[in-house]
């Protein structure tokens, strides 16, 4: 399926009450990683090729990124993605640093945010699976610092697509009160064949 995908309102929906699920739990387990409160949501949920994806996930600016590889009843590739400067923020929430303290993504920062992206990415997948009885199982992560568009364009020529659909779903985090808020996008990457997996089970096709 090389032609964009457009969704019905219906299914847009449906795919962000799967969304809002993920971020409840994974609220909760970000919460007792940084010991701090933690509220997640998903005001926003699209669907684009990845040709337009770079632009609806920022301004096309270095951006740090999480890639994990999907395998089970549907394939593809998962995608969490912070503007630098917000990674970094993340970074020293992560490991109880004074604000403004990492400049650099060392080992440990780099260990750090995988094991978040885990967390998160597991607990969207979890919503997608409990919702539609689907099994997903998500692969070890790596890090990745690069221009957006670099980063999205790689992650799908990898599977073999010269096009396809992007889910994206919009992430704002939202800390204890005094704490700023910040945005990032998780993105997901279904071969052709999986998107349509995701909607039947869904009873939306």
């Amino acid at each position: 399926m090389n032609a964009k995908r457009d969704l019905h309102d219906k299914e847009l929906d449906a795919l962000k009450e799967v969304a809002n699920i993920g971020a409840g739990h994974a609220a909760t387990a970000l919460s007792q990683l940084t010991h701090r409160r933690i509220m997640i949501d998903v005001p926003k949920v699209q669907m684009c090729t990845i040709e337009e994806a770079a632009s609806a996930v920022g301004d096309g600016g270095v951006v740090a990124a999480v890639l994990l590889q999907v395998l089970g009843d549907m394939t593809g590739r998962s995608l969490l993605l912070f503007e630098k400067n917000l990674a970094l923020q993340l970074a020293d929430m992560l490991l109880s640093r004074e604000p403004g303290t990492t400049k650099v993504f060392a080992e440990f920062e780099q260990s750090a945010l995988k094991e978040t992206a885990n967390i998160l990415t597991g607990a969207y997948l979890n919503g997608l699976s409990d919702m539609l009885g689907l099994m997903l199982i998500p692969s070890v992560p790596s890090l990745a610092i690069d221009l957006s568009a670099a980063i999205l364009s790689t992650a799908y020529l990898d599977f073999n697509y010269e096009q396809g659909n992007v889910i994206i779903l919009d992430t704002r985090f939202r800390f204890d009160p005094g704490d700023a808020s910040m945005s990032g996008h998780f993105v997901l990457l279904p071969d052709p064949a999986s998107l349509e997996v995701i909607l039947k089970a869904a009873r939306l096709v």
